[in-house]
């Protein structure tokens, strides 16, 4: 990915001059001639606020001009991003499940079984939805690319943390959903330049997947399994101790 002006996402070679340290001079957009990425010379928290509030300059600032494959380095960030997802995934599914079920061992199989089994089917339909609806080809940059933009644009997770400390009902968690399925879909367009509803039908059909996975009847099944290995082999090591 290279460098885009955050208006018109017209690319541009670079965002600013630097005659000193702190002396800059920011890049203007030869389509549109207005300044190519204001947000180089704003707080983090105006950046925050306007990722919130869904515009997508802002998002074209991050996906762009910030997590470019010149200045990071990718299968790192991958890495730590993909690990930060699967642990607030999990923290959702331990939320709810803590509440519903008694056993430690049935809860920890069910939060393993929706988190494995879930991303991975919300990520197989997510990019077979890409392929076939959006009707765009996906190299392995691009899958790199968008992989980075669905898991940027869960950010809305990390509220999850108050979650933690305060008592919420159950219903935050389906607010907080709607709130990083409706952050894909704007990441989705601004990685596209795809209409806003098919990038909306498009993360949909992929939420909707994996809640019916995770609902599922032969995963509750494949839980019960796992979680009768467990005990069988908990039940294996006190017998085989030395009496």
């Amino acid at each position: 990915m290279g460098y885009q002006c955050v208006r018109c996402s017209f690319p541009i070679k670079s965002l600013y001059v630097q005659y000193s340290p702190g002396n800059i001079r920011l890049m203007k957009c030869e389509k549109c001639k207005g300044v190519a990425d204001e947000y180089i010379e704003c707080e983090i928290m105006i950046l925050m606020i306007d990722l919130m509030l869904h515009k997508q300059k802002a998002y074209r600032h991050l996906l762009y001009n910030v997590l470019n494959q010149q200045t990071l380095k990718f299968e790192g960030l991958h890495w730590k991003l993909a690990v930060i997802y699967l642990i607030f995934d999990a923290c959702i599914n331990l939320y709810v499940e803590a509440r519903n079920s008694s056993s430690l061992v049935s809860t920890c199989c069910k939060v393993l079984v929706d988190v494995v089994f879930g991303n991975f089917m919300f990520l197989l339909t997510f990019f077979f939805m890409f392929k076939i609806f959006l009707n765009i080809s996906i190299s392995i940059s691009r899958f790199n690319d968008l992989l980075l933009a669905i898991m940027i644009s869960c950010y809305f997770k990390i509220f999850l943390i108050a979650m933690m400390v305060w008592e919420f009902p159950t219903s935050v968690i389906f607010i907080i959903q709607l709130f990083c399925l409706s952050s894909n879909a704007v990441a989705l367009n601004v990685m596209t330049e795809s209409s806003m509803s098919r990038c909306v039908l498009a993360c949909f059909g992929a939420y909707a997947v994996k809640l019916l996975v995770t609902q599922a009847p032969d995963f509750r099944f494949l839980e019960q399994l796992i979680q009768g290995w467990i005990q069988m082999c908990s039940s294996s090591s006190f017998s085989s101790e030395p009496s």
